[in-house]
């Protein structure tokens, strides 16, 4: 392997750390689990149903409707179900040099990929959160947050048969939120929230030995990045009678320079090539929910929500290295997404509230850009939960989503495998991949929330 075979590795590996998303959050890489008390309800009135703390995320306005301080903390368990049926995999080498000669440019299949395709690639997850919110007067409020915006974790079986496209990724976006609110009047309520924002990501992928394409002798390579930034969001709250609430926030976008390292090891440990300089200029889309709260009886309220995500920023993967050259351009072609959704809450109790939800999140993947690392379509989401108050001063929130997704088709292919300094850096060898996917996914969350 020569050195601009490895940057273009480290390019492709950085890139895919941070877009790659779990089957098991909101379309493209986003995550929705910031609330279990929302989570009920299908997050339908995100922007505008305040319950507890979580309004600090949902929408910063709300926190001025909030009657005394209060925390609230708890998370959700995601448990994710993958199928992989009719795989083609396949190996192809240089028509020029599998038949003696000098390489040609052009690939031929030689033979299939041996390995296997199980399915079930992202592991059970937690995803934690904390708000507090502390009214200063009747009017103002402050709040802060913490919790995960964007992230995910795959990992494929070491023996995957598209594991020269990607067999492990793990990104983790955290962000912790300082906010203020403020109510104009009875009516109307503004708020706004600065984010810091770090993101972590990981990658590997498998790549070939001289030897041929066999699991047990590929070269495994493996990507770290980091960096951190900053964002805002703003919201808005209108009541314009005490039964009806609209909602609406904005969440900016957030800019990074993720700074890569690179190394790649054979089976005995030996680090066969490192390179620790490439830069990629990555944003995480801005959003926008609106949401509707409607009163309509002393124990029922009925929820509408819509949220739209600008996934049009990512367009391509852009890496370029220390120099400024472009190490790597690949076109992704992501598209605006929208999600809809409706739920209800039940009052059963003065002390206990049932909830019911149903989301229609559309993806922004394309079929002709889908890969193994988000192998995602448009998803139907249906959430039950409950919320219990034994005493006026906590709650116990508890919530049960099931995901399922439109079963999905992809097809890689790449050619870039098996250059060494014997072909004078010319990549004589490649791969392809095509299968069937369907995902499911459970998700049980529980959060307390303390007043006082």
């Amino acid at each position: 392997m020569n050195n601009k075979f490895n940057k273009l590795t480290l390019a492709a590996a950085v890139s895919a750390a941070v877009f790659t998303a779990s089957t098991a959050n909101a379309g493209g890489y986003q995550i929705n689990e910031q609330s279990v008390s929302g989570q009920g309800y299908g997050h339908a009135g995100r922007s505008s149903n305040v319950n507890d703390a979580t309004i600090v995320y949902g929408n910063p306005a709300g926190m001025s409707f909030l009657d005394r301080a209060q925390v609230t903390v708890g998370g959700t368990y995601l448990n994710v179900n993958t199928d992989i049926d009719n795989v083609q995999a396949s190996r192809t080498l240089d028509s020029g040099v599998a038949t003696g000669g000098a390489p040609t440019g052009t690939q031929i299949p030689v033979g299939g990929i041996p390995g296997s395709s199980d399915g079930d690639m992202v592991p059970g997850t937690l995803v934690p959160f904390a708000f507090y919110a502390q009214p200063v007067t009747d009017r103002l409020a402050f709040g802060f947050g913490v919790y995960a915006p964007f992230g995910s974790k795959t990992e494929y079986e070491d023996s995957f048969q598209g594991r020269y496209f990607g067999d492990y990724t793990e990104v983790t976006v955290m962000s912790a939120q300082p906010t203020v609110s403020y109510r104009l009047n009875d009516q109307w309520a503004v708020g706004a929230g600065v984010t810091y924002n770090k993101v972590d990501g990981e990658l590997r992928r498998q790549l070939p030995s001289s030897a041929g394409f066999n699991a047990a002798g590929d070269i495994d390579s493996r990507v770290e990045g980091e960096d951190e930034a900053w964002g805002y969001n703003l919201g808005v709250i209108y009541q314009p009678v005490p039964e009806t609430t609209f909602g609406l926030t904005y969440r900016s976008k957030v800019d990074y320079t993720l700074e890569g390292t690179f190394v790649a090891r054979d089976p005995a440990g030996n680090v066969v090539r490192a390179d620790d300089s490439a830069s990629l200029d990555l944003t995480t889309p801005e959003t926008v929910n609106f949401s509707l709260t409607q009163q309509m009886t002393d124990r029922l309220k009925l929820m509408f929500g819509a949220s739209w995500v600008r996934w049009s920023h990512f367009d391509q993967i852009l890496v370029q290295g220390g120099a400024g050259d472009t190490i790597t351009q690949e076109p992704q072609n992501y598209s605006n997404a929208w999600a809809f959704a409706t739920g209800g809450e039940y009052q059963l109790t003065p002390t206990l509230a049932l909830r019911a939800g149903v989301t229609l999140d559309y993806t922004p993947t394309n079929d002709e850009d889908r890969s193994v690392r988000i192998p995602s379509d448009d998803r139907r989401i249906f959430s039950l939960g409950a919320g219990w108050s034994p005493t006026p001063d906590m709650t116990l929130d508890f919530a049960y989503s099931y995901l399922t997704e439109r079963s999905t088709s992809l097809e890689q292919e790449r050619s870039d495998l098996l250059a060494s300094p014997a072909t004078g850096g010319v990549p004589v060898g490649g791969a392809t991949y095509a299968a069937d996917y369907k995902n499911e996914a459970h998700g049980f969350g529980a959060q307390l929330t303390y007043r006082f």
